[in-house]
């Protein structure tokens, strides 16, 4: 049985993590099938508005948990996880 992995990963200050979620993200770049970036707006007057990533992982298993381990060791994102399991086709 196949697993389908996506990973959300909410940023709340884009412009302080920013480069370290990219640097994150291209070192895992082979395991990341689709991604998704939604970001906020800027308010006036707020700078550094954060955004939402959307990753649907494929590949090896080990690699998507050093991924999601490096991820959580940012400040000031979230990580959560969806899996879904599927019949091999």
């Amino acid at each position: 049985m196949a697993i389908t992995r996506i990973l959300g990963v909410n940023v709340s200050n884009r412009t302080e993590v920013a480069a370290e979620v990219q640097k994150v993200l291209t070192r895992y770049g082979c395991s990341i099938r689709t991604r998704l970036g939604i970001n906020d707006l800027e308010e006036e007057g707020i700078q550094g508005a954060g955004g939402l990533i959307i990753l649907e992982l494929s590949g090896d298993a080990l690699e998507w948990e050093k991924m999601e381990t490096e991820l959580r060791k940012i400040d000031r994102i979230e990580v959560n996880r969806m899996d879904f399991r599927r019949e091999n086709v």
